[in-house]
């Protein structure tokens, strides 16, 4: 039976935002919620009833503050901001993230500070529920006064103009789509058209796929990790409680502890707790600090992303007072600006480098046959054979196109609109660069895996439970070398199993949950 998740402006989580994108649910309204939209509608009915002007009800926008419309004029007020703001570049967003964003907007608009008309709110409840998803150019937005360009792109759908995606992905006329459902474009009124653009949601539809990404490349780095310390021999001393008790950073500890499970009935292991190795490379040896401290990251980013899914963030907001009602209800300000999400997003994209730096560089202590033992680059004939040589090469070009996301998007502004809009977040791109970021990193990741995998061919012990199954796993894209061969493919499944997550959920339903 198909989903539906329920919007009520409080309790959107990132799994359910994924679900919607995906097109995996549909979306409903709660009562409670549509109690508070009909009341704050009724505060901007009530200003136009009474005459008062208000700053995004019956005025310009942006430095047109000060331009008071006429009542005749409202409705073509808010039609001409969207046709002006639907002003994009750039490749198209996909379907999941047009719809992320669709949700988002939703929820934010059921808070009941926004004012937007019922209807508002129907037409993009029912463009999810049908699929109908309106083509936005990606580049755009500022992160500040909201996500405006791409989010006009979306209403104008809404209106019954522009474009929408096509299964295919390409993009139609949106009469001729709402014409084959039977549908027809909706007719904005006083303050709609700013509500719809005036938000955080391109960024945040954006970010939240990232989020989901990483919720399952977060472990599964740590369970990697696990895989090369079994093909290297690493010992797993330094994960030892009491080492992360005495540097109690929760990051730390959990990684640690992740380790301590992942290891916890290795043979592999077992066999070798009495070498004479003192000492491991720092890229093993330290693991719990490096991952740790970015999992620390990710968890800031999980705190953010949760409050800000269910934030008003558009301007102005309402606040209704209905025994007492007149402009004070009606409050300018800045919830649109991106700032938030920018910094949590460029922080994290600094974070992914060093795990997919660390990672790389134990790729290169498991080819190594100096510090390894195994035959050099893996090769079944070495000299004869390259082996994974140029798996490192590739997991270095991924890993530099990776440092290139490091640079912080959020230290960029420029000024706008004749100096109103004078400091932007740039949230938009942190997202977007944050989104891109995590496919390179699951690329590293599926390198070191893969190379683990295969330097654990020339062990004839087997690895702990969680590693065997996820070599299992890898060996339904990647058999054994035999001689040379293009990998590229292979390296490619595998970056895209790391990034779905369904490898993860298939070993923790079979082996138990990997410690959260």
């Amino acid at each position: 039976m198909r989903q539906t998740v329920q919007l009520d402006g409080a309790t959107l989580t990132p799994a359910e935002v994924e679900r919607v994108a995906t097109n995996h649910a549909d979306v409903s309204i709660s009562d409670a919620a549509w109690q508070r939209v009909n009341i704050a509608r009724d505060v901007v009915d009530g200003i136009l009833a009474r005459g008062e002007t208000v700053y995004g009800i019956n005025t310009g926008f942006g430095a047109l503050v000060h331009q008071r419309i006429s009542p005749d004029d409202l409705a073509t007020l808010q039609t001409n901001l969207i046709r002006s703001h639907a002003t994009g570049l750039g490749e198209p967003m996909t379907r999941a993230s047009v719809r992320a964003m669709m949700v988002v907007r939703i929820n934010s608009l059921v808070k009941g500070h926004s004012g937007v008309h019922p209807e508002v709110l129907e037409q993009l409840v029912s463009f999810l529920n049908h699929d109908i998803i309106p083509y936005v150019p990606r580049i755009g937005s500022l992160g500040a006064s909201g996500d405006l360009a791409p989010l006009s792109h979306m209403a104008l759908a809404l209106l019954g103009e522009g474009e929408v995606l096509s299964e295919q992905g390409q993009a139609v006329p949106t009469k001729v789509v709402l014409t084959e459902k039977g549908m027809i474009g909706i007719k904005l009124r006083a303050k709609d058209g700013l509500s719809l653009i005036n938000g955080t949601s391109q960024m945040l539809a954006f970010m939240t796929l990232a989020e989901r990404r990483l919720s399952a490349l977060m472990p599964l780095a740590d369970l990697i990790l696990c895989t090369s310390m079994e093909a290297r021999k690493a010992s797993v001393k330094p994960s030892d409680e009491r080492v992360h008790q005495a540097r109690p950073h929760p990051g730390q500890r959990l990684v640690a502890e992740r380790i301590r499970a992942i290891m916890a009935d290795s043979p592999i292991l077992a066999s070798h707790a009495d070498c004479d190795q003192v000492q491991d490379a720092y890229s093993f040896r330290c693991a719990p600090q490096v991952h740790g401290a970015v999992l620390q990251r990710y968890h800031a980013l999980v705190e953010t992303l949760e409050i800000e899914l269910n934030s008003a963030t558009d301007n102005p907001l309402i606040f209704p007072d209905p025994q007492n009602p007149g402009p004070h209800e009606v409050i300018s300000q800045g919830n649109f600006h991106g700032e938030v999400i920018a910094l949590a997003a460029d922080s994290m994209s600094a974070a992914l480098f060093e795990l997919g730096s660390i990672s790389e560089r134990r790729i290169d202590q498991m080819l190594d046959p100096a510090r390894s033992g195994l035959p050099a680059f893996l090769a079944q004939n070495s000299g004869l054979e390259s082996g994974l040589m140029i798996v490192q090469y590739v997991a270095g070009a991924s890993l530099a196109e990776l440092h290139g996301h490091v640079m912080p998007r959020a230290a960029f502004s420029t000024s706008t609109s004749a100096g109103q809009e004078d400091h932007v977040s740039m949230g938009a791109t942190a997202a977007w660069n944050l989104l891109e970021a995590t496919q390179r990193l699951a690329e590293v990741l599926a390198c070191e895996l893969f190379v683990a995998c295969e330097a654990l061919e020339f062990e004839a012990t087997e690895p702990a439970p969680f590693v065997a199954a996820l070599k299992q796993r890898v060996r339904t894209i990647a058999q054994p070398l035999t001689g040379d061969r293009s990998t590229s493919k292979e390296l490619i499944l595998i970056a895209e199993e790391l990034n779905d997550g369904a490898w993860l959920a298939r070993i923790e339903a079979e082996l138990g949950r990997i410690p959260r």
